[in-house]
């Protein structure tokens, strides 16, 4: 069902919480008579904080204005004329608003369409509740998911406080009510005292008649401020015990939704580092957020007021006291709220090159609630050391101090209007340089460790409370080369995998469960392939038995074993001069470059060593190959198949070829490799490789242009060259790719065409009688470019 007719179903609070999200900025009726439209555009594909999709923003915006003048036109009759007029003053009062800043209409529907689903999707579970409620209570089954359940729980909570601080309020003004009344009781107390103090100048018989009557009247009068001075006191009293209830309960869904819901979202935002699900918006968040706020701010200006009222009339008792504790309690309260939603939205890079542009986002998430935007606070980055990070947690004076000097480091948060927020957005930051510390022990710089600090100061309530915050970045590895980035990034994915909440900057276990592991090593290859298609078990288990240095096929047998960092990117392989990781990232960085359509195929078995390739293939027909991924060289990846030995007949063997690598792609792709070895038939287990490659073949070379023919390279495996039509007619260059022999074959370099040549003989003698035709070869072959054949030998 469309958002739009599902959200004008809402009702009560949601109802109005939709409709404030019209105006003159977006007008209403837009939304209605153009739903399906606006639905059915791609505004999530627009980044708002790229100036480059500026481009992409005016079309929509275009589109978007034509589509409204069409519907104007279509109106017709007496009902019609109005409309029509309407809406073609909103297509110019549109294109007048965003034309010179499309980007900004692109923000305001996206966040008029999440905040709809937002709206739609909590009612949809409220229902939910009711029938799930109902249910049980006639006996029936069903539960919500946790996720729904525990918003359900916020929302009502929300409403508990709602309707807490609406009593609180009422019992206030019954008490200045009351208060009121007893000041004129009490100044008429004092009117009387005055009456019977000036007695003396009235004559005996008329003085004696009227003092009775007028201590008669204070008498009574004295009694009832006595007897209501007892009953505010007690209100005073009652009143207060509500507040601390309600600071009780708004101190506990606090701690819910900073420490739980905020500190998720947090957890989930370091993972999407590495490859995990994205971190999901910070709309919902900052709804509660800004709901906190404002039962806060509103809690704490009824104890204020409170306050004012017990010093305007003193009585004695301990309420002064009480209500001084309740008011630094609420402002604790606050002052949390405040400092705990200045967040980082969009995180820096983790790996930070110098001299490098990036960007980051922070947001106050009670920016708008709290009109911090009507006095705009700059925001400054600086980057920081572990230690420094760790002394600022420490409340530890760092001030001035830094570890790096960041350009373009300051930026003034900005108010968006339509969409409520408040953020920072630093877009052309660039680190200049970097100040390194003393490294312990083994530790290279790849391993050290920075955050980038964004702090900032405001005020709030006219500057009745000042605020200072700061944020810490995810820790950040600072490189100066681009060869550093491998290491760089096994820093950052154990430190994001394996952080816990709330740790000392930046403390890691020094080793952790191989399960462990293998979730972060599998999170990190799916995202690197953007692929549901994963490590399988059988995947991980040769990990582990590279890892460990282990034969063990059975999984069980690596649950309760450890790797620690060392063993991960520290230490090199046995017989090997790389370490786990950097094998590991060859394998994802060739695969992302070059190959990663056929892994999502499953074309691509990748994980095996050549022993279980030969085991695999020895049972299948001759022709038979797989592709997987060598032990002994980064990012290569090597043709394993199953053929006759050449040189001894009714010999059947394994071949492999020598790795490919990225550079052997960048000249020609795997699917057209594979095309040009005819010996090669049927990908494991026996899929015709044409089935699987074909769509992926480069297309034939057009004719001739201009008198010149364009050369073609091809690859070939010299004891397995069959000749056919086209190497016959075309004669193409070959590169060729020795085998990586299970027997020993003849040396051949694949530099020159493996053509039926007519000056060599049987033996490969030459032929003197053939002489000139020698000489035309030898010219042609000076004729040819040497640098690309060189390149691609395998080494």
């Amino acid at each position: 069902m469309a958002v739009w007719i599902q959200a004008q179903q809402l009702q009560g609070d949601a109802l109005h919480q939709m409709q404030s999200l019209y105006g003159q900025h977006f007008p209403i009726e837009v939304r209605h008579y153009l739903a399906q439209w606006i639905e059915g555009q791609l505004w999530d594909s627009v980044e708002l904080e790229n100036p480059q999709e500026e481009l992409k923003a005016k079309r929509l915006l275009d589109s978007l204005v034509q589509e409204l003048q069409k519907k104007a036109e279509h109106q017709v009759g007496e009902d019609g004329f109005l409309l029509k007029i309407k809406l073609g003053h909103y297509a110019s009062q549109l294109k007048s608003t965003y034309d010179r800043c499309p980007l900004e209409l692109v923000r305001c529907i996206k966040h008029i369409l999440h905040t709809e689903k937002r709206l739609v999707q909590e009612a949809t579970n409220v229902r939910h509740t009711h029938t799930h409620l109902n249910c049980c209570s006639s006996g029936g089954g069903g539960t919500l998911d946790s996720l729904s359940q525990r918003h359900q729980q916020i929302n009502q909570a929300f409403e508990e406080l709602r309707v807490a601080m609406q009593e609180t309020e009422n019992e206030l003004r019954k008490l200045q009510h009351n208060q009121e009344y007893f000041i004129i009781q009490y100044q008429e107390n004092l009117h009387i005292q005055a009456q019977l103090n000036n007695l003396s100048a009235v004559p005996a018989e008329e003085r004696a008649q009227r003092e009775t009557s007028l201590q008669a009247k204070r008498a009574t009068l004295e009694t009832w401020l006595t007897r209501e001075a007892n009953t505010m006191q007690k209100y005073r009293l009652d009143l207060a015990e509500k507040h601390q209830q309600s600071l009780v309960q708004l101190r506990k869904q606090q701690t819910l939704i900073l420490d739980e819901e905020l500190i998720q979202w947090k957890r989930r935002q370091q993972l999407a580092g590495n490859g995990g699900p994205s971190e999901g918006g910070l709309d919902v968040l900052q709804s509660w957020c800004e709901k906190l706020a404002d039962l806060i701010w509103q809690n704490r200006q009824q104890i204020q007021r409170a306050k004012h009222l017990t010093q305007q009339l003193p009585l004695p008792g301990p309420i002064e006291e009480l209500l001084t504790k309740l008011n630094a309690d609420i402002t604790d309260i606050i002052s949390a709220l405040v400092t705990s939603t200045f967040i980082i939205e969009k995180q820096p890079p983790q790996v930070l090159k110098t001299q490098t542009k990036f960007a980051a986002t922070v947001r106050l998430l009670v920016g708008g609630k709290l009109n911090v935007h009507m006095n705009p606070p700059q925001v400054k980055a600086v980057i920081v050391s572990e230690q420094q990070a760790k002394a600022l947690l420490k409340n530890e004076s760092t001030r001035n101090d830094s570890s790096g000097e960041i350009l373009n480091n300051n930026c003034v948060m900005e108010y968006h209007r339509t969409t409520g927020t408040l953020s920072a957005h630093f877009r052309n930051m660039s680190l200049k340089r970097i100040k390194r510390s003393d490294r312990r022990g083994a530790e290279s710089v790849t391993e050290e460790k920075f955050t980038v600090l964004f702090e900032s100061q405001f005020s709030v309530g006219g500057n009745e409370l000042v605020f200072h915050v700061k944020t810490l970045s995810l820790p950040v590895v600072v490189i100066v080369h681009g060869s550093q980035d491998n290491n760089a990034t096994a820093t950052v994915l154990w430190d994001n995998a394996f952080a816990e909440p709330g740790r000392v900057p930046f403390i890691v276990p020094d080793k952790v469960l191989w399960p462990q592991l293998c979730e972060a090593l599998d999170m990190k290859y799916k995202a690197e392939m953007h692929s549901a298609r994963g490590l399988s078990d059988d995947n991980l288990v040769f990990l582990a038995q590279k890892a460990f240095s282990s034969a063990s096929v059975n999984p069980d047998d690596y649950r309760n074993m450890t790797m620690s960092w060392s063993q991960f990117n520290r230490e090199s392989l046995p017989g090997r001069n790389f370490t786990f990781w950097q094998w590991f990232d060859g394998v994802m960085e060739l695969m992302k470059k070059h190959l990663k359509p056929h892994w999502n195929d499953g074309a691509i078995m990748g994980f095996l060593n050549k022993q279980q390739a030969q085991d695999m293939l020895m049972s299948k027909p001759n022709g038979t190959f797989l592709l997987r991924f060598s032990d002994s060289e980064i990012g290569g990846i090597t043709i394993a198949w199953v053929a006759e030995n050449p040189n001894k007949a009714g010999e059947r063997l394994v071949w492999n070829l020598m790795p490919y690598t990225t550079k052997d792609f960048t000249i020609r792709s795997l699917a057209d490799r594979i095309s040009d070895l005819n010996h090669l038939l049927y990908l494991y287990p026996d899929r015709p490789k044409d089935e699987v490659f074909s769509k992926y073949y480069t297309p034939p070379l057009s004719k001739a242009v201009g008198g010149y023919v364009k050369p073609q390279i091809k690859q070939v495996v010299p004891e397995f060259t069959t000749p056919n039509s086209e190497t016959s007619t075309v004669n193409p260059t070959y590169m060729d790719q020795s085998p990586s022999p299970s027997v020993a074959h003849p040396n051949n370099f694949g530099i020159f065409p493996q053509i039926n040549d007519p000056m060599m003989d049987a033996d490969g003698e030459f032929d003197l009688e053939d002489t000139m035709d020698v000489a035309r070869h030898v010219e042609e072959l000076l004729r040819r470019p040497m640098a690309n054949q060189w390149d691609s030998q395998p080494s």
